[in-house]
């Protein structure tokens, strides 16, 4: 049998070509066949595997996320001991890594928008399994930092970090448009990543301080 032949690798071509189609067309309107015509498998190779086309298409969205996280955790180049400035440091600068990276299929980056902005029932067990442990380690970093705040203040904070990055990402096209001078990419993740720190840092300690 050939290497390209075993399950595993029909497996693999199924989740790269549903996940382009996904990406493409949207859940609703990509099809069992032109997914397996894309990944050179046989049409029931895709209930073999998975069942039905919602669990490939839950397979694809956590799989993606996830190759991610994995190649950024948020932890990424801390070492022994870090303090809570460098934990929060290392947590946006992967987020900021995550959103921009050129290495990844490109299908991966608009199927996550499609799921956000045409929620299905993936985005419930991506979030469970895959996003809300992050959630959980940035409110454990903001809350060393915010020692005795309450929650409803720990959760304003860790969403303004949260909507910092992603306003980088989603809103390029209207930066684009606003200030054409000013558009961002992989190249500029590092000088990002600093202000968004020291930005979030100065609210964080002003709110510890009273001001929020």
């Amino acid at each position: 049998m050939r290497a390209d032949d075993r399950p595993e690798a029909t497996r693999d071509r199924l989740l790269d070509a549903a996940g382009a189609e996904f990406a493409e067309h949207g859940f609703r309107h990509a099809t069992v066949r032109e997914i397996c015509r894309r990944a050179g498998a046989n049409v029931a190779a895709v209930n073999y595997h998975f069942r039905d086309k919602e669990s490939l298409y839950e397979a694809v969205v956590t799989r993606a996320h996830r190759y991610a996280v994995d190649k950024f955790p948020p932890g990424l180049g801390l070492g022994a001991d870090p303090t809570p400035e460098q934990r929060l440091g290392a947590f946006v600068r992967a987020m900021f890594l995550r959103m921009f990276d050129e290495g990844r299929p490109a299908w991966q980056g608009k199927l996550m928008a499609r799921e956000m902005f045409e929620p299905t029932r993936a985005l419930a067990i991506l979030v469970n399994d895959i996003i809300k442990p992050q959630h959980l380690e940035l409110m454990s970093i903001v809350r060393a930092l915010m020692p005795g705040a309450g929650e409803a203040a720990l959760r304003l904070a860790v969403n303004s970090v949260i909507g910092q990055v992603l306003h980088y990402h989603h809103a390029r096209a209207v930066t684009a448009l606003l200030q054409p001078a000013a558009q961002y990419g992989a190249e500029d993740i590092e000088r990002l990543a600093g202000h968004v720190t020291r930005f979030s840092l100065a609210g964080i300690r002003d709110m510890a301080g009273g001001g929020g």
